[in-house]
């Protein structure tokens, strides 16, 4: 009788388990893997994600808010991205959009860490090349308590740096600390496209 018991209640664990990882839309790793590297999820796009992409967090994310993501790719797709104009660009109203920079990049005192609360950040350089560095949110220490209006706290930390270039576009969630735009040299513009994804906590 104990045995059923126990066998009961583990079972009954387990349900919850299941339960609450359903309800917040949690990927287990492997699972996530695998759906990360069939790449269904760019509808066609012609692009790789950088290697720093948190592929659980994004196959949560895809999968809580996949028409803002769809369009978000669709976008990247459909776009001549060599002709695009400097701007703003609306894509689903306050959920997607994006906006088209041509600025010079800069020298690393002269960038900041950032994180977002609202927002998912997709980056992608069109041509040109910059560093962007990548750090844990829980890691990093606050300079800069999160501002609503301007989405974005600023901290202080030791991240890796990247190259960033044509071909292969970044993905930072709110518990990516960043620092994009510095130069590798030269100070040189490059053209730049972030798409902002509304983020489902």
């Amino acid at each position: 009788m104990k045995k059923i018991t126990d066998i009961l209640i583990v079972f009954f664990v387990f349900s919850l388990c299941m339960q609450a990882s359903a309800q917040t839309g949690e990927w287990p790793k492997l699972k996530a893997k695998k759906w990360f590297s069939k790449k269904e999820w760019l509808g066609g796009l012609q692009l790789k994600p950088h290697k720093s992409v948190d592929v659980q967090e994004f196959a949560r994310q895809y999968h809580l808010n996949k028409t803002y993501w769809d369009k978000a790719f669709a976008f990247l797709k459909n776009q001549d991205l060599n002709k695009i104009e400097k701007g703003k660009y609306p894509i689903d109203g306050d959920n997607v959009f994006a906006s088209v920079t041509t600025d010079s990049t800069k020298n690393f005192d002269k960038t900041n860490w950032e994180s977002h609360r609202k927002y998912i950040d997709l980056q992608y350089v069109i041509s040109g090349e910059e560093k962007i560095g990548i750090y844990p949110v829980a890691k990093a220490t606050v300079t800069k308590e999160y501002d609503e209006k301007r989405d974005a706290a600023n901290y202080s930390a030791d991240g890796k740096l990247y190259s960033a270039g044509p071909g292969t576009f970044f993905i930072f969630f709110p518990s990516d600390a960043h620092r994009p735009n510095i130069t590798p040299g030269g100070n040189k513009p490059d053209k730049k496209i972030v798409i902002k994804v509304r983020y489902a906590g």
